[in-house]
Order: C-alpha cells, then structure tokens, then sequence
C-alpha cells in the first residue's frame, strides 16, 4: 500500500518541483503522510486519519475565511488543475491556430480514455461536454420521439432537465409524467414501485437522477434499469451530483445513458462534463450541434461544438488522476465521517429532520438535507452566510424544503465543527432571523 500510494504522489504531484503543483514544502508533508500510512487501514479508518487529509486540503487553493459547503453545486479544483489550464492556456494562445487544433485538441482522446475506465466502458462510449445539462439534453433532444410517446420522471429531478421535457412536449406532442415517492426514502423499493405505478404501454424513456440534488438520496439505478429493460424502455441516468462522489462503475448501473458534470465531485475544470451513451444506441441519437453522416455512430458527433478551449478539457486528466489516488472508497468514507461529525450533534434534537435514511449509509453520502421545524431553510441560508461566512444551499422544490450541506475531502474538522456549533444555536431556538412567518 505504501508502494501505491507513493506512486499516487509521484503521478499527481511531483509536478511541484515544475511549478505547476504543490508547494515544496506541501509536496513535503504528503511524503510524510504516506510514510506514515498503514497499509492495514480500510478506507473507515482513513476517513478519520487527519494527517492524511490535511495534505489533501494542501493541495486546494481556498479562501478559507468562508466555510463552503455548497460543493455539490459546483467545486473548486486542486491547486495543481488550475496550474494545468493555465498553462494549457497559456500554450494555446502563443500560436493558436497550431498549438489548440494539432497541438492539444487531440489529447481529448487520452481524457476520454481516462473518464472511461473510472466508468467502467469503452472509451468509445465516452464524449466530453461542458456540464451534465448539455450531456443529458443532447440525449433528450436527439431520441427520436413521436406525438403520444410517454418520458416518465420524477418530481425530484433536475428543473433543467424538466424543462428540456417539456420543450418537447410542446414541439412534438409527447407525454411527460412524473412519479412520486417520499423524502427520506426509507425503502429503496419504494423507488422502484413509484416508477413501475407510472409505466404504461406508451412509456419509451424513464428518466431519473442517480443522486436527485434536493434530497441527496443514492437511488437505486439498476433496479430501475432492469425494470426498463424488461419493458423495452430506454433509461437515462442523470449523474450530475453523483459521478466522483462514491464508488461505482456503470456496470453497477447498466443505464443506457448517463449525464455528469465533473466540476461537482471531481473538482475538475469548471465548465467540463461527461456523457455516456452505450455503443449500441449511438447511431440513433442526434447531436445536439449537427455532425456529418460519416460520424453517426460516432461518440463524438457529440462533441461538435466548434472551437472551444482545450485546456479546460484536457486539465479534467490531471483532476482524475488526483481522484483516483485518494481513491474513491476513502473519499466517500471521508465525506460520511465529516456529515456525521454534525449530524450526530443535531439529531438529538427532535426538531432536526434528515431527508435522508441517515441511519442507512448506502443511503447517502456527500450530499445530506435537513430542515428545523418552525424554521425558513431560506433565512438559515442567509444568515449562515452574513452572520458566519459559511455558504450552504438551501433548497424549496416540488414536496422538499431544507438546507443542502455539501463539503469535500478539503473541508476541515474545525470547519464542520464550527457550523454544528451554530446550527446548534439555531436548533436550540437561540437565533430568531430564520423563524418561519406564521401562517
């Protein structure tokens, strides 16, 4: 293990001593951190050892008289990402018309080669994009879909992609229909009952969040799937806020397709997402920006956007190489251990509630809501942020109404600890700006 994980740091941040990664003297602490991991510790005891995460902290470049905990909209990246795009950029614009097209353009394919075996497909089934919005609405925009023809959704998913939906609803006379089940899902069968309740002969598409952003709720996507599958029903998978978060390959969701953006979890480039459509089902899909003929069964064709910069696309394999070197199992075990370092203060109080099984871990991870009785999760939000600096979101939408926390492997101890003690003040009834009117 000392082996590997020294072989992480050589990978993902020897680049130091180049001037595009860690500081000396940060790269310095990691080696110190390595020679003193056991190989003997499961990924549970890691997500506690703070020698280990304080370099991971080292290596983002934050503002730290804010507390930020809205990483689930979108993150910021490691200190040696951003020294990456710049110095793309930086090479692009000496000699634009040589240096972005012959030059940078063509190290896409080794991103998508690398965003591919983090999901587990063929490279061939990857296309990079700006964010999981464009990944998704080219799939909803591009199926060939006629008058009568049935999408079947949820009320928690994404306002977007709802929205894309009904453009098509008014362009082509399809039918949008949208099932219900309760937050906190106690039951992942639930899930999967509200779906197939829904499912008529006319359904052609369901489409669902992975992980929905105003619940934070890890859905069951492969029962899901096999239940569309059984029915003839393509499947659409909306990843935005789960790729990076947890473990998982597609295979563990055997979607035909799935949307992420990878400046949430993966704290690659912002403006940078992921599409994935199965090898099989490309050809039938048009492009959101017209490609030639030639490229119909081409993951490409998705990518035809015209000139774009390169150094935000090509920066996402220095952002998947520092992920996969903290690996994906102690990430999720970290992120699990911060939200229980606030979670277990405040649900002694009876009027704190989770919308999530916070009791069932594979029920959640990065992503956890709550809601105080008698308060507005709008003025927690803003008096969070005026009074304390710590930036959260709160969330109004379809049945939910609470406040999002989402932290990263760079959010410290003291941090959390600091927002629990005045989430604390305010569950105690102590800070009157955020009680609800009366109705």
């Amino acid at each position: 293990m000392r082996n590997s994980r020294r072989s992480f740091l050589q990978k993902t941040m020897l680049g130091s001593a180049l001037g595009f990664g860690f500081q000396p003297e940060g790269f310095a602490n990691v080696l110190t951190a390595v020679s003193q991991f056991d190989a003997s510790q499961t990924p549970i005891d890691i997500a506690s050892n703070e020698d280990f995460w304080s370099t991971v902290q080292a290596a983002y470049a934050m503002d730290r008289t804010f507390i930020n905990l809205n990483n689930g909209g979108v993150s910021p990246s490691p200190r040696e990402v951003m020294d990456s795009v710049k110095r793309y950029m930086d090479y692009t614009n000496s000699a634009p018309a040589r240096n972005l097209w012959s030059q940078l353009e063509p190290n896409a394919e080794t991103v998508r080669e690398k965003l591919a075996r983090m999901f587990g497909c063929s490279a061939e089934e990857i296309a990079i994009t700006r964010n999981a919005s464009e990944s998704l609405q080219s799939i909803q925009l591009g199926m060939n879909l006629k008058a009568g023809d049935e999408v079947l959704t949820t009320t928690h998913d994404y306002p977007r992609m709802i929205t894309t939906w009904e453009q098509r609803v008014r362009r082509d006379g399809i039918v949008l229909k949208k099932a219900e089940y309760p937050a906190p899902l106690m039951n992942p069968e639930d899930f999967v009952k509200a779906i197939e309740k829904e499912i008529t002969s006319k359904t052609k598409v369901i489409h669902i969040s992975h992980v929905p952003f105003c619940s934070g709720q890890i859905n069951p996507v492969r029962l899901v799937c096999r239940l569309a599958k059984s029915r003839g029903i393509e499947c659409i998978v909306d990843g935005a806020h789960a790729f990076a978060q947890f473990p998982f390959t597609q295979k563990d969701l055997e979607c035909d397709y799935y949307g992420a953006s990878l400046h949430k979890w993966l704290s690659a480039p912002i403006g940078t997402g992921m599409l994935y459509v199965k090898k099989e089902k490309i050809k039938d899909i048009w492009p959101l920006m017209a490609a030639p003929k030639e490229m119909d069964d081409n993951i490409r064709k998705f990518e035809e956007i015209g000139t774009h910069p390169a150094a935000l696309h090509n920066a996402i394999a220095d952002a998947v190489t520092f992920c996969n070197g903290i690996g994906l199992e102690r990430k999720a075990a970290r992120l699990r251990y911060i939200h229980h370092r606030w979670i277990d203060r405040l649900k002694q109080y009876p009027n704190v509630k989770f919308l999530q099984h916070i009791d069932d871990e594979s029920n959640w991870c990065g992503l956890v809501l709550f809601n105080i009785d008698g308060m507005d999760g709008g003025k927690i939000g803003d008096y969070l942020l005026s009074k304390h600096r710590i930036i959260t979101t709160p969330i109004t939408y379809a049945d939910i109404k609470g406040v999002r926390i989402t932290p990263n492997v760079y959010t410290t101890l003291s941090e959390i600890d600091y927002f629990a003690d005045v989430l604390e003040t305010i569950a105690k009834g102590q800070v009157k700006e955020v009680m609800a009117a009366a109705k």
